[in-house]
């Protein structure tokens, strides 16, 4: 019997297993099996291919144009730039987003870029003592059957803009839309011109026009009272200090936490440049702000902490300050033939490293839902089915990443203690069920990185079809 006819056979004796209604992965192992049995592609081609408008060549921008094509849709991207590029330095492709990205076929474009890290550790203010660890490699591409990346935005970006140029997208830079009309499906342009598509994608940031039309009024941001210093250091500088050169002998991200800051680091480039942030409480106006006076604010900030954070700060040539923005959850996403996604419909704080990645999702479940659609005429239909999907996913990650801001940023005292205690078994490579790291906590880690949003449009198509 060939293999072939024994895959055939095995899949007509295919058992019924009753998706459970308590929460529970046990089915993982069945869920896992059927993506490396199925023959279908990443994106199902719809029966309805549209003419598709998509405003912002960023990251989400670009994921959802190439998501889009690949589904069988006209693409035509409109940017205000007048060249792409990406402001800040470093940037965590967790595995819920890499998993897309190489089913977009986008690995060889990243892999040039991209590094690996083993692990997340986490490390105690005052001396670096370890008090957490989370293996990404091999636990990660085992269990999410995707790695974790960390890699510099404008080589990302670069390699989102390959791909898609590759894929015969138009990108049209130095492109501005001022307003939309979306009943008709139109853009207008700064310089008065319109253009129209059976479907506009606004990926327009966090400052989105498209978002004030679809609400009639702009987001309430919430104050998060936070900033960070974004900084990128000189590694063979690095490497010629004993002190701090062995932050860079394995690919890792190490974590610095204590009482209201923390301070990230990890190499991007292949290696090449370390990345460091330091987040610290800041309640004043950004528009007061003298960038001029970093270097010594964050000196002072920081003073005290271990010298191997206070070291490389002083390895520091220069620094932008960012305040750090909290949106608020919104209620719709959708008007007529108009919709918003990425940081235009759901700004975090940073504090789970999935802003970009929350952004790679709704590309792959917006391509998803108009895959379902027979008919133009089922558009609003597939729109809020997206929407509500999104909604409820990005809420929830809005609500984990304040949470992990309130866990790093604790100050000294019974409740660090508690916190430090009970990080001790994934330390000790011990087993645990439950971990404050939420990067290790296992069920945390499965509805982070397990997740499968095109299979979460499946099942609310399928819901809506039954009511």
């Amino acid at each position: 019997m060939s293999h072939t006819q024994s895959l055939n056979n095995y899949l007509d004796a295919k058992p019924t297993l009753a998706e459970p209604s308590y929460p529970s992965n046990c089915l993982e192992f069945a869920r896992h099996l059927a993506e490396s049995l199925s023959s279908n592609g990443h994106a199902k081609n719809g029966k309805t291919s549209l003419k598709i408008i998509l405003v912002g060549g960023g990251l989400g921008g670009l994921a959802t144009a190439i998501a889009l094509k690949q589904s069988g849709h006209h693409v035509t991207v409109y940017e205000k730039a007048g060249e792409l590029s990406e402001i800040g330095a470093g940037i965590q492709v967790p595995s819920n987003s890499t998993r897309i990205l190489i089913k977009l076929g986008l690995e060889k474009y990243l892999k040039p870029f991209v590094t690996e890290p083993e692990a997340i550790v986490i490390r105690r203010w005052q001396n670096g003592k370890v008090i957490g660890n989370t293996r990404l490699i091999p636990d990660f591409v085992d269990s999410f059957k995707a790695p974790y990346y960390v890699v510099h935005r404008a080589d990302f970006l670069s390699a989102l803009h390959k791909k898609a140029l590759d894929e015969k997208i138009e990108i049209n830079l130095g492109h501005k839309v001022s307003g939309y009309d979306p009943m008709k499906g139109d853009i207008i342009l700064e310089d008065g011109t319109t253009h129209s598509g059976d479907l506009i994608v606004a990926a327009d940031g966090i400052h989105s026009i498209a978002r004030k039309c679809i609400l009639g009024e702009d987001m309430v941001f919430q104050e998060s009272g936070l900033a960070a210093y974004r900084n990128t250091v000189d590694v063979k500088r690095m490497r010629d200090d004993p002190e701090v050169s062995w932050v860079l002998e394995r690919p890792s991200m190490n974590v610095w936490v204590g009482d209201a800051g923390h301070a990230m680091t990890y190499t991007i480039g292949s290696g090449k440049t370390f990345n460091f942030v330091l987040a610290h409480p800041d309640t004043t106006d950004p528009s007061t702000w003298d960038q001029r006076d970093n270097i010594g604010d964050m000196k002072s900030r920081f003073a005290g902490w271990d010298p191997v954070v206070t070291k490389i700060i002083g390895m520091v040539d220069s620094t932008l300050k960012w305040p750090l923005l909290n949106g608020s959850p919104l209620s719709r996403w959708a008007s007529g033939k108009l919709v918003i996604l990425g940081d235009a419909a759901h700004p975090m704080l940073p504090y789970m490293s999935q802003g970009a990645a929350m952004a790679v999702e709704d590309a792959a479940a917006l391509t998803r839902a108009l895959s379902k659609m027979e008919s133009p005429a089922q558009l609003e239909e597939a729109l809020g089915i997206f929407e509500k999907v999104r909604i409820k996913r990005t809420g929830q990650m809005h609500q984990a990443s304040l949470l992990n801001s309130q866990l790093w940023h604790l100050a000294d005292g019974p409740w660090q203690e508690a916190r430090d205690a009970a990080m001790e078994p994934e330390v000790k490579g011990f087993p645990f069920a439950h971990s404050p790291n939420q990067w290790s906590d296992p069920a945390t880690q499965m509805w982070c990185y397990g997740y499968d949003c095109e299979k979460e449009i499946d099942k609310e198509w399928e819901n809506s079809l039954n009511k």
